[in-house]
């Protein structure tokens, strides 16, 4: 069989033909020679995803987004998606629109659920979702925070404007009278600095004496603490605390009469027999003072002894 140049032009022409629509189906991410499975997401919004943009599952690459339309029934954006895996993917699964960072465009992630054991067909529909991207999470965080900023500012400037009515041309004068006298507070008080410290380094030691000294006063001190720890002061303390009971029982028997020191506090009858042997006495005294002879008598001749005479009942005074 003899092939003419017409029938071989002709088949270079429809190969090249058929090269080039696998080439651009190709660079569009599609083979031709396999087969994909169809799904479709309905969303509310699908701002910043285009077609073609990758669809994943757990970070893997297993497909593409085909196109983007309007479902006239209920008037949401329809994206069909093709997509190519052995991994199981259930009925119930959820079709998430992502920003896996700020330079790259938006995707889909399907997150399978395990809890379906159904698995996908071709022409099934998924469950929508829209999780926030950075850029979208950012901007709603720096839209309050903005605000925020806009009051500030407008505080701040009626701030300054306040400041700049009370500051009037004498007010200013009296802050720049004050800061200067602060100025010259400042430098007097360097001065009085350098003083102290000089007078410091005069003294330093004598300083140095005194902190020695209040070493050694405050080792004496940890010594006598030492001592007085050591010393039982519970027991003495019980000591004295026994004995002061001992003694307010002497006190309280004093008191209510008990004892002879009891009855010479209480009992009158008891200090006037005290007294009246002790007049007694101070006359007898008084009588051997006076007359001796009376009680003691040597007598070498025989003289006769004096008549006795009582004594008077008050004290005579002698001369000296």
């Amino acid at each position: 069989m003899i092939l003419t140049r017409e029938i071989k032009t002709a088949i270079l022409v429809i190969a090249s033909i058929l090269l080039f629509i696998w080439g651009y189906s190709f660079l569009k991410g599609k083979d031709l020679f396999h087969s994909y499975t169809t799904l479709y997401v309905e969303y509310d919004s699908v701002e910043g995803l285009s077609p073609s943009a990758p669809v994943t599952l757990n970070g893997l690459v297993i497909g593409k987004i085909e196109k983007i339309t309007i479902n006239p029934n209920t008037a949401k954006l329809l994206v069909e998606l093709q997509i190519d895996t052995d991994f199981p993917i259930s009925k119930k699964s959820t079709a998430t629109i992502y920003e896996p960072g700020f330079i790259g465009g938006k995707q889909i992630a399907i997150e399978p659920n395990f809890t379906d054991k159904t698995n996908i067909e071709s022409g099934d529909y998924l469950k929508a979702n829209v999780r926030l991207g950075m850029t979208e999470s950012l901007s709603k965080k720096l839209v309050p925070l903005q605000d925020k900023i806009e009051k500030i500012l407008v505080n701040a400037d009626n701030l300054i404007t306040g400041i700049n009515n009370v500051l009037d041309k004498k007010t200013q004068d009296d802050l720049k009278k004050s800061l200067a006298e602060l100025s010259k507070t400042m430098e007097q008080f360097h001065q009085a600095s350098a003083g102290v410290n000089s007078m410091l380094a005069e003294n330093k030691a004598q300083i140095s004496g005194t902190v020695a000294n209040f070493n050694k006063v405050s080792s004496n001190f940890s010594k006598i603490s030492d001592s007085l720890n050591k010393a039982d002061l519970g027991k003495t303390v019980k000591s004295l605390n026994t004995t002061l009971t001992k003694v307010n029982g002497i006190m309280a028997g004093l008191e209510a009469g008990n004892g002879s020191m009891g009855k010479l506090l209480k009992d009158d009858v008891f200090y006037n027999n005290l007294s009246s042997t002790s007049k007694e006495l101070e006359l007898l005294l008084q009588d051997l003072r006076l007359y001796p002879t009376r009680y003691v008598n040597v007598s070498l001749f025989g003289k006769k002894n004096k008549p006795y005479k009582a004594p008077n009942d008050t004290i005579s005074k002698v001369k000296n």
